[in-house]
This record gives structure tokens, C-alpha cells and sequence, in this order.
């Protein structure tokens, strides 16, 4: 019988990682009260000027619409996030940072790329491009959204 060595399996792995990543960063955005989905909600929207759908986010951050939902809600009770009419699908709801979130993504982004930083400090420059070619081709070979593209 085939045995599975969990600490082997790469999915295993990436899945371990990525929660420690995410467990590093969350320190950094808990002071503004935000949690890890509500992060992922205003960094898709920061990256973009304009509105986005939630069906948006979903699909770029692959967490459950549900999560999303309450994040949004939560994200618009602190003035962060405005929902707005789509003008084109009035059945959509376009989702879009307000001045203020926009000041703690501005705030924010510097924070979480230097630790982002610190984080990889353990690659070269080398490995760090390598790293990325790798991941961005398992991205693909998995069909993921490239978010910063749409």
C-alpha cells in the first residue's frame, strides 16, 4: 500500500506556508480591525481605480463568497468600502474603496511588502525570480485569474 507522506505533499506544503504568510501579515492589518478576508477585499479593490464586483473578488482572492459578503459588510460599517449600482447590470453590485480606504491601503502596502521582504529574505535574488516563475507557472497550469491584469 502507497503511504503519503504529508510533510512531502506539496499541496500540503504551499497550504502551510501560505497560512503562515498570511498569520505574519494579519498582525500588520489587525490594528485597523480587519481580519484576513477584509484585507484581501480592500488589497483587490487598492489595486484598481476603479469599482470592482464581489463576484470579483471571489473569483481573484478564491475565498467563499460568503466571507466575502461579511467582509464587505463589515469593511462598509468602517466607512472603508462603498457598494455601488452597476450602471450597466443593475442586478450587480460594483464594490469600490472610499478616501479612507484608500489612506490605510496607502498606509498598509509599504508595511506588508517590507515584511513580505523580510519573509523571502532566505531566497537570493536568484531563487526569489526563480520562486516567482514558479509559482506563476503553477498559477497557470491551475487556470487562476491574474488579477492585476482585469
Amino acid at each position: 500500500m502507497a503511504r503519503l507522506n504529508l510533510l512531502r505533499f506539496s499541496p500540503f506544503r504551499l497550504n502551510r506556508l501560505a497560512a503562515e504568510f498570511s498569520g505574519a501579515l494579519a498582525a500588520d492589518y489587525a490594528r485597523f480591525g480587519i481580519d484576513i478576508p477584509e484585507w484581501r477585499v480592500l488589497a483587490t479593490l487598492g489595486l484598481h481605480d476603479g469599482p470592482r464586483s464581489a463576484a470579483y473578488v471571489v473569483r481573484c482572492t478564491r475565498t467563499h463568497k460568503s466571507r466575502i459578503s461579511r467582509a464587505v459588510s463589515h469593511l462598509a460599517g468602517l466607512g472603508l468600502v462603498e457598494r455601488r449600482e452597476d450602471e450597466a447590470d443593475r442586478r450587480e453590485i460594483m464594490l469600490a474603496l472610499t478616501p479612507a480606504g484608500r489612506a490605510i491601503y496607502a498606509e498598509l502596502v509599504p508595511v506588508l511588502l517590507a515584511r513580505e521582504e523580510r519573509l523571502l529574505a532566505v531566497l537570493d535574488p536568484g531563487e526569489r525570480r526563480e520562486f516567482e516563475r514558479l509559482l506563476g507557472k503553477i498559477e497557470a497550469g491551475l487556470g487562476l485569474m491574474r488579477c492585476d491584469e482585469g
